[in-house]
C-alpha cells in the first residue's frame, strides 16, 4: 500500500510540474537559456586561461568579460545578416515563388502526371496556398521579437555569471549536515563537468559543421549559403530532427533557386556527406560518452520538451535530460529512472 501511494504521489507530482513547466514557458525559457549561456562564457573563458600568454595576461573577470563580447558580436552578426538581407530576400520573393512552382511543374513531368485531371486542380490549390513573400515576411518581422528574447537571457545570465562566486557558499550554508553538503557539492560538480564540456564540444563541432557546409553551399553558387550555415550550426543542437531539417531547408533554396538536376544533387549529397561524417565519426570521437544519455530517451524528451516549450524546447532538452540523470542517479527510490536514461546502464 504504501509503494502505491509513493507512486501516486510521484505521478500527481510530475503531472503538476510538468503543468507548472508549461504554463510558465515564458518565465522558465529564457532562465534556463540563461544558464546555458553562462556555461558556454565559463567554458570559453577556460579556454582561453589554457592560451598560454593569454590566459597569465588576463584575470577570471576580464576573461569573463572577453567570453561575453565574442558571443555578443557573434549574435550581432547573425542579427545583421538578417537585417543586411532583408530587404534582398523580400524583393526575390515572387521570383521564388515562380521557381519553386515551375519546380513543382518539373517534378509532375518526372512522375508522368501532368496529364492527369486531378493534377490540374492540385496545382491550383497549391497555386492558391502558397506564398512565399507573405511566409518571409512574418518570419523576418518575428526577428525583433527574437533581439528581445536574447536580450532577456543575456540579462539571466549577466545576473548568474555575477553572483556564480557566491554559490560555493551557499551550498555551504544550505545544510548543518556536513555529509549532506559534500553530497551536494559533488552533484553541482559532475553536472557543471558533464553540461560544461558537453556544451563546449558541441559547439566546437558545430561550428566547424557550419563552415564546412558554408563551402558545400557557396561552391554551389547557393544563394544566402553564409546565413544557411549560420542555421545548421544552430540546428544540430538539437538531436536527430536538427540534422534533418539543417539539410531540408537549403535543399528546398537549391530547389527553388537552381533547375539544373546537377547543381541540386551537390547540395543535397555534400550537406548529407557532411551531416553522416561529423554525425557519426567527429561527434563521437570528441563527445565521446560525455553525457551517458540513451539514444532513446533522447529521443523521447526531444518530444516531451518541444511539446512543452516548443522549439526552446528541443534545444534545451539534452541538458535538461543530462541535468535530470544526474540527481535520478542519487537517490535510491529514482536511481532505476537514471539507469533507464543511461546508454549502457553503468551510472
Amino acid at each position: 500500500m504504501g509503494r502505491l501511494q509513493g507512486l501516486v504521489y510521484g505521478s500527481a507530482l510530475m503531472l503538476i510540474t510538468g503543468w507548472l513547466l508549461y504554463i510558465g514557458k515564458d518565465v522558465c525559457v529564457p532562465v534556463f537559456f540563461g544558464l546555458v549561456v553562462v556555461y558556454v562564457i565559463v567554458g570559453l573563458a577556460q579556454v582561453m586561461h589554457g592560451i598560454p600568454l593569454l590566459g597569465r595576461v588576463l584575470p577570471l573577470q576580464a576573461r569573463y568579460a572577453l567570453s561575453v563580447l565574442v558571443i555578443t558580436l557573434l549574435l550581432l552578426a547573425v542579427v545583421g545578416l538578417l537585417v543586411i538581407n532583408k530587404d534582398r530576400i523580400l524583393a526575390l520573393a515572387p521570383q521564388y515563388q515562380q521557381s519553386l512552382l515551375a519546380a513543382i511543374q518539373r517534378l509532375a513531368v518526372f512522375l508522368r502526371i501532368e496529364t492527369e485531371p486531378t493534377w490540374t486542380t492540385l496545382r491550383q490549390e497549391l497555386v492558391a496556398q502558397i506564398n512565399i513573400q507573405r511566409l518571409l515576411g512574418s518570419m523576418l518581422a518575428s526577428v525583433s521579437s527574437i533581439i528581445v528574447s536574447v536580450i532577456v537571457v543575456f540579462l539571466y545570465a549577466t545576473f548568474l555569471l555575477a553572483e556564480r562566486r557566491f554559490f560555493s557558499q551557499k551550498i555551504e550554508n544550505i545544510s548543518s549536515d556536513a555529509g549532506r553538503v559534500a553530497r551536494i557539492r559533488a552533484v553541482t560538480a559532475d553536472i557543471n563537468r558533464r553540461i560544461g564540456s558537453y556544451l563546449a564540444l558541441k559547439t566546437f563541432i558545430n561550428l566547424f559543421l557550419g563552415a564546412t557546409s558554408w563551402g558545400i553551399m557557396a561552391l554551389a553558387g547557393l544563394e544566402f549559403a553564409l546565413f544557411w550555415a549560420v542555421l545548421i550550426a544552430f540546428l544540430n543542437y538539437v538531436p536527430y530532427i536538427g540534422s534533418f531539417i539543417g539539410v531540408l531547408l537549403p535543399l528546398i533554396m537549391a530547389i527553388i533557386q537552381f533547375e539544373d538536376p546537377n547543381a541540386i544533387l551537390w547540395v543535397f549529397l555534400g550537406l548529407v556527406l557532411a551531416q553522416f561524417l561529423i554525425g557519426n565519426f567527429i561527434d563521437p570521437y570528441v563527445m565521446g560518452n560525455s553525457l551517458n544519455l540513451s539514444p532513446f530517451a533522447i529521443l523521447v524528451s526531444l518530444a516531451i520538451w518541444s511539446e512543452l516549450w516548443g522549439i526552446a524546447g528541443a534545444f534545451l532538452a539534452v541538458p535538461i535530460t543530462a541535468v535530470m540523470a544526474i540527481i535520478f542517479s542519487e537517490f535510491s527510490s529514482t536511481r532505476p529512472l537514471a539507469v533507464l536514461l543511461s546508454r549502457n546502464g553503468r551510472l
